[in-house]
């Protein structure tokens, strides 16, 4: 990889000079806080299909590879249009820069099914800041392997579905109080309060004028969870109240190591954990109201979606292909008058 990126950048002058273009136009987005735009077109008949992942690269180990490989068989079966990531996409310390061979050894080199050669929508995780973030948000991976896109908040419009991209990890205070051994790279964050002040004006406001049929939010960090990290207090505060003024239809996020699914009584929020992309937590799960905690698995494994204008339908699978756990609901074509 290292010797095609030297000639990708240094032997053609006008593709650098786009590179350094378009590096330059990411950096104003993300310094202003505004959400970037992107169109999903869905299949002919208006339905979508794609697949959830998350808490992944580590290089094929820890089942990685085996995860990978079933989200292959899965994803030709529903003829996914994309994939998306929930996060913490390259262990432990994200990516040292644009020709860290973990690129190829935990992506381009682990996800090699036809069917998983679609666009791959992906958020930074905690573990991503702790390395170059700003490599992970370049312009030259995109071209390296152009499945990849990784944005710190942005949006997908799928006609459909529209999708609302959020950075999560500012808004964690220990990663700023209590740092310990780590390092991360805040970058583009700071003044810290007016990037997280902007950025949940940006996803109020877009959700507000949001016509979509369904409304799904992902991040990396746990809303509503039972796992080892449970709830994010930071996005209980400031970001769920948003969501649920807005009414949105789901929040996905990793973070926790596990398959989980718990269905809001007080919101009708439903909050999807997939962070079972390698490395899971065996035995680690709290107390959770039985009414609403549908699914909790603490393995290896990975979610699809499948929706029209009037029904989705989400399934879990293990590391082996097995279902899980179904989830399915329906909404009316037209709202009453």
């Amino acid at each position: 990889m290292q010797s095609f990126l030297f000639s990708f950048v240094y032997s053609d002058l006008t593709m650098g000079l786009l590179v350094f273009i378009d590096t330059i136009a990411l950096c104003l987005v993300v310094s202003s806080a505004l959400l970037q735009r992107f169109e999903e077109a869905p299949k002919p008949d208006g339905s979508l299909s794609f697949l959830v992942i998350g808490d992944w690269g580590r290089k094929g180990a820890y089942n990685q590879s085996q995860v990978a490989f079933q989200m292959g068989v899965i994803g030709k079966q529903l003829n996914i249009d994309f994939v998306i990531s929930t996060g913490d996409n390259f262990y432990d310390n994200g990516l040292t820069g644009i020709d860290d061979p973990a690129f190829d050894d935990s992506f381009t080199n682990i996800y090699t099914s036809s069917s998983l050669h679609k666009q791959w929508y992906s958020v930074l995780g905690n573990h991503d800041y702790r390395g170059d973030v700003e490599a992970q948000l370049s312009p030259v991976l995109r071209n390296y392997d152009k499945r990849w896109l990784c944005l710190r908040s942005f949006i997908v419009n799928a006609e459909v579905a529209e999708f609302f991209f959020v950075d999560t990890t500012p808004f964690v205070d220990k990663y700023f109080t209590e740092p310990g051994d780590h390092v991360y790279d805040w970058r583009g964050i700071h003044p810290r309060k007016k990037y997280i002040s902007n950025l949940l004006k940006d996803v109020d406001l877009a959700l507000r004028e949001s016509n979509a049929k369904w409304k799904i939010v992902v991040g990396h960090h746990t809303i509503r969870s039972a796992g080892q990290h449970g709830n994010t207090a930071e996005l209980v505060n400031q970001l769920l109240p948003i969501l649920q003024a807005n009414n949105i239809d789901m929040f996905i996020n990793g973070h926790d190591h596990c398959l989980q699914h718990i269905s809001s009584i007080d919101s009708g929020i439903q909050f999807f954990t997939s962070g079972g992309g390698s490395k899971a937590w065996r035995g680690v799960v709290n107390k959770w109201k039985e009414e609403e905690m549908k699914l909790y698995y603490d393995g290896q494994g990975f979610m699809s979606v499948q929706l029209t204008q009037t029904e989705i339908d989400i399934v879990f699978y293990d590391v082996f292909g097995h279902v899980l756990h179904k989830w399915n609901t329906s909404k009316q074509l037209h709202r009453p008058s």
